[in-house]
């Protein structure tokens, strides 16, 4: 979605995020760019998945203290990191993400002129050219899509998404977003490694442990990881998109990534 409003002119990869809270005078928030946000190194304050887990800020922001207005939520943590320097994993950076998505497609304020619009638009740009016709995304109660979490379709319709990113951003031909910003969605973020723009690469990481298997899988092999083991992997030189839907506890999660690794390893 980010992508297609980029493509659009309505949103400028490298110009400051246009976030209202970040314009005052002297706040150095303002300095992030949409590219840095999409890299998931913006430099805001984030403790994701943390111990105890009701201290974790994506916890926080979806179920407690900023359920009501996620976007506020994420956009009022100060910053920790100069803008750009430091890598962090963040579900509310894709928050952010949402939040100015529907800023730039709603013409009201009003949470449901933002859920129509957003909803709207990710209907008729992304998901009907798609095919996926089961797609629901959920929004907060200020009309933010809950980017980086809720968006509900069917195993076969992810396989229709990975497919879209197979190609490039083509189906059957048609282009639905620049081929480019599948290139740069792919391309490794200056600060990690095996993440790109809002996705995952099968590379050694830059610090910390693997996400995927870069020892077994091949090297342009990238993916969508939702929590608690759920998967879209692409590997566009091996023609495969593979598709894993289900939970798996944190503690678990190493053999179902060899098991997923052993399904790559059978297409060559």
């Amino acid at each position: 979605m980010i992508g297609m409003l980029v493509s659009d002119g309505r949103l400028r990869l490298d110009e400051t995020a246009p976030v209202p809270a970040w314009q005052r005078p002297g706040d150095p928030r303002g300095e992030i760019t949409l590219r840095q946000l999409l890299q998931m190194r913006s430099g805001l304050r984030h403790s994701e998945a943390i111990d105890p887990v009701y201290e974790s800020d994506e916890v926080r922001m979806l179920f407690l203290d900023g359920r009501d207005d996620m976007a506020r939520y994420a956009e009022d943590q100060p910053l920790e990191a100069e803008p750009g320097r430091k890598f962090e994993y963040s579900s509310a950076t894709s928050v952010i993400l949402a939040d100015l998505a529907a800023r730039v497609l709603s013409p009201a304020p009003n949470p449901e002129n933002r859920r129509q619009a957003v909803a709207d638009y990710l209907r008729t740009r992304l998901f009907e050219p798609a095919g996926m016709k089961s797609m629901l995304p959920e929004f907060d109660a200020s009309g933010t899509l809950i980017g980086g979490s809720l968006i509900h379709g069917t195993a076969r319709d992810w396989a229709k998404f990975g497919e879209f990113l197979r190609n490039k951003g083509s189906v059957k031909g048609a282009q639905i977003i620049p081929r480019q910003w599948i290139e740069f969605m792919v391309t490794p973020s200056p600060r990690e490694a095996q993440y790109g723009a809002q996705i995952w690469l099968n590379r050694t990481p830059t610090s910390g442990e693997s996400s995927l298997f870069p020892d077994r899988g091949p090297k342009d092999l990238f993916a969508c990881i939702g929590h608690l083991g759920q998967y879209v992997m692409v590997s566009p030189s091996r023609g495969l998109t593979v598709v894993r839907l289900g939970k798996t506890q944190d503690d678990k999660l190493a053999p179902l990534v060899d098991g997923l690794a052993d399904v790559v390893a059978l297409y060559r």
